[in-house]
């Protein structure tokens, strides 16, 4: 295989080989999902819940799309 199609590829597919590098570094991948524990004031979690209700998402992905 020549140096350019080699490059071309990288470029093509650069998101994936970052993800694949980063699973060696920490065998995790980033679409997994983790369970964790988090506090939070009543408050918040009524207006997430509301959320919730008004969008049809889970209150998880709501606070996906704010974070990321």
């Amino acid at each position: 295989m020549k140096k350019s199609e080699i490059n071309k590829i990288m470029r093509k597919y650069k998101d994936i080989f970052e993800d694949l590098e980063n699973y060696d570094k920490t065998h995790e991948l980033p679409f997994h999902r983790k369970r964790i524990d988090i506090t939070l004031s009543v408050r918040t979690i009524n207006k997430l819940k509301e959320e919730s209700k008004r969008t049809g998402k889970p209150v998880s992905h709501i606070i996906e799309e704010c974070v990321s």
